[in-house]
């Protein structure tokens, strides 16, 4: 690999105090930066990339996705890279690929992430060769990596593993001493290993898959905070970090998580919790966590962060094919007989079960993550081309019908063909300000990996750079883009100690280089795209022609001109395993 000089880029060093400014960039062969300032070429061997008029920024980094069943059949990670992530962290929601059988593993995963089932478990019987984290990071480094990655250890995984899957999804039996030890010790060695914490899950919502066990809460769901306890002071110890989701259903126990990382008189635990957003069906949500979150970290000295995608949420439906279903007995039943298609109709036709469900789905003060208005949720696809375009509210008005019954009556018709979606958070772009700038959040959350004909958060990072930009442009500047830069990329390495995020000189070059004339490119549309490697498994992905100019990892280019380099993800390794700085 030669020398490899940017020259007369608008430099964003990752620093919020540190003004963008023009600059060039010496990197040398080993991926390293040698010198950032003026610099001549006239006496280097060296390729010269003229970044004029163009953005030179630290890689994004993604700091919750599912990746890990996509790495192992395409370790290039593209979706994420083409749109200038450079470092991703997976193993999140309690679920890793670590330590058990592949259908163990699949069912913890598959239904509550929305991968299919037919895909992981068949590709992690193939390609499982590793029981630890250690033998997987491994596993990893061999591989032809596209982009950096850490990951934290799953607690459903490390319960499974130790108590075995049928005693770690029942409330019945808890985890005894020596299995308490056995979960310290294999935690031990993991963080040991530079991983960086631990994720839990005390959500209802997920669920296992396969014929098993299906309709189980994941394992973690059913460990009491007792039972973790000698977990968190490992962390606490270790400086790793706490990542989990509360039940969103009843949503107290997120004081769990906040009290947890309080630090009056013993040591903070960085903790992490999904999700801030501003909640179309709980609009009170937003101050509160926010104001909770406040508290926590200034009267109770915690390190206490939300976690906050930056942009509207929206999502998509294949008829009721959807975790946001599970919030609500009703949906939750329709869920659970998703095998059992005549038997779903046939409860979906009583009038009794129609009654509960217009109910559940009007309640306006109960807590919901989906706002469950029909008439915000548009049919985008039907093989009944008139419903296009038009909203259950509409269609109901048509046809002189209740919406809930005109909602039911199409799933029992055309099941999955009905497509459908909705946006339910982050819709008024008033909030973004304060939510940009709230100190006590994370700007991340993509749940890339996952859901993938659900949603697509691919190009969050993008999103937020053209939202400043824009107001930027329009005099009513929401923060600075030196500051936007720092939230997307040092603040968040820095938070969960890990070595990138930050461009100077020493550092590795992982290198991203945008088009700001090119910002109108990005949307909130999402397109088909398919992931060869996964059986050519469809996705729904992002697309902003010619934003990216050009990505690098460690010095080494992987995308440009809104291509990847030959053999990316194939044959040559560029990323690399990020182990937690002590």
């Amino acid at each position: 690999m030669r020398n490899t000089l940017i020259k007369n880029g608008l430099f964003f060093s990752g620093d919020p105090n540190q003004k963008a400014s023009i600059q060039d960039i010496f990197v040398d062969a080993s991926g390293k930066i040698k010198k950032i300032g003026a610099i001549s070429a006239s006496e280097m061997e060296v390729n010269i990339i003229d970044a004029e008029g163009k953005w030179v920024m630290p890689g994004f980094i993604d700091s919750h996705t599912h990746y890990d069943a996509e790495i192992i059949a395409s370790p290039g990670l593209k979706e994420s890279a083409r749109h200038g992530v450079t470092s991703v962290i997976l193993g999140s929601c309690s679920v890793s690929a670590f330590y058990n059988t592949p259908e163990d593993t699949s069912d913890s995963f598959t239904r509550v992430e929305a991968i299919p089932r037919e895909v992981m478990l068949p590709l992690l019987e193939e390609k499982k060769e590793w029981n630890s984290p250690k033998e997987w990071k491994e596993y990893i480094n061999k591989s032809p990596l596209g982009i950096n990655v850490a990951a934290f250890v799953g607690h459903s995984d490390l319960r499974m593993k130790v108590m075995g899957i049928d005693r770690s999804l029942t409330h019945e039996d808890k985890a005894n001493k020596q299995e308490q030890e056995q979960m310290y010790t294999l935690l031990k060695e993991a963080l040991d290993e530079g991983f960086i914490g631990l994720s839990t899950m005390d959500n209802p919502w997920d669920k296992m898959d396969g014929n098993r066990y299906w309709s189980h809460k994941t394992p973690s769901f059913y460990s009491s905070w007792k039972e973790r306890k000698a977990l968190l002071k490992l962390l606490r110890e270790k400086n790793a970090v706490l990542q989990g989701a509360p039940n969103l259903v009843t949503r107290y126990n997120a004081l769990n998580y906040m009290l947890a990382s309080s630090g009056l008189f013993r040591k903070p635990l960085k903790t992490t919790m999904i999700a801030m957003m501003d909640l179309i069906g709980d609009r009170y949500i937003f101050p509160l966590i926010g104001f909770a979150s406040r508290a926590i970290n200034v009267l109770g000295n915690a390190n206490f962060r939300m976690q906050s995608p930056p942009c509207p949420f929206t999502v998509y439906y294949d008829g009721v094919d959807s975790v946001m279903f599970e919030e609500f007995p009703s949906g939750e039943a329709l869920r659970h007989l998703a095998k059992e298609l005549d038997t779903r109709n046939e409860l979906i036709k009583d009038p009794v079960f129609r009654e509960n469900f217009k109910k559940e789905i009007k309640q306006k003060f109960a807590p919901k993550v989906w706002h469950k208005d029909l008439s915000k949720s548009i049919i985008t696809a039907c093989p009944d081309e008139s419903f296009v375009g038009k909203n259950f509210y509409e269609l109901a008005e048509e046809k002189n019908l209740h919406p809930v019954d005109l909602f039911l009556d199409t799933i029992i018709q055309y099941d999955k063909e009905i497509k459908w979606t909705t946006t339910i958070a982050n819709d008024r772009k008033e909030k973004y300000k304060s939510l940009y700038n709230f100190p006590y959040n994370l700007i991340s959350f993509s749940d890339a990996g996952a859901h993938i004909n659900n949603m697509a958060f691919y190009n969050f990072p993008l999103k937020m750079i053209k939202i400043v930009q824009d107001a930027i442009d329009n005099g009513k500047p929401i923060m600075s883009m030196e500051k936007c830069i720092w939230r997307l990329t040092k603040e968040q390495g820095d938070w969960f100690n890990l070595d990138c995020g930050y461009l100077a000189e020493g550092k590795t070059a992982d290198i991203v280089i945008i088009n700001p004339k090119k910002l109108h490119t990005i949307t909130e549309e999402v397109e088909v795209g398919t992931i060869k490697e996964f059986n050519n498994c469809e996705r729904l992905v992002n697309r902003n022609e010619g934003v990216i100019s050009r990505v690098l990892v460690a010095g080494k280019t992987i995308f440009k001109d809104d291509a990847f380099v030959e053999g990316y993800g194939e044959s040559k390794k560029y990323g690399r395993f990020l182990s937690r700085v002590s």
